[in-house]
């Protein structure tokens, strides 16, 4: 079995009295991530990082923010989508690394509920996903909670 790497970023504004969707499940807060879909910009990242490994393109060719199909979306059907892209392409999911950069809310006790989410909708080990917060010290749009940003690394094994 042959592996590949990918990579995938996200970002999305936050707005006040708005939906916050992140690692497939909504979240408490005053603001929430804004987008053409859900916004979560942890699947988004997610998504990018197995188009990457597997040289498919991105989430923007495959399911663009122009297309009504997908306004409002529910990003865990968009992932299961790539998921299955990749299947015809006879890739294997080997494990997923998400860091998400935020200052609010605090993710760490929904962790293990996310992992849970991304899980069922890759169809692999709870075990297999990672996923880590960090601030970034009130510095710049994350800092300001004006945006959130999220990081992944994908590895696939071919056949």
């Amino acid at each position: 079995m042959r592996p590949r790497i990918g990579f995938g970023f996200d970002v999305h504004p936050l707005k006040d009295n708005h939906p916050f969707w992140l690692g497939g499940i909504q979240l408490q807060y005053t603001k929430g991530a804004f987008g053409h879909s859900d916004a979560d910009v942890m699947i988004h990242a997610i998504c990018d990082a197995l188009l990457g490994a597997a040289n498919l393109r991105d989430i923007g060719f495959h399911f663009p923010n122009t297309a009504l199909e997908f306004k409002n979306i529910d990003s865990k059907i968009l992932l299961a989508k790539t998921v299955q892209l990749l299947r015809e392409k006879k890739y294997t999911i080997g494990n997923i690394d998400v860091t998400v950069c935020l200052e609010n809310p605090k993710i760490n006790p929904h962790i293990p509920q996310m992992q849970i989410a991304l899980a069922v909708a890759m169809q692999i080990s709870e075990g297999d996903i990672s996923i880590k917060a960090t601030t970034n010290e009130k510095l710049g749009y994350v800092g300001r909670e004006d945006g959130v940003c999220a990081y992944a690394a994908a590895i696939i094994f071919s056949a």
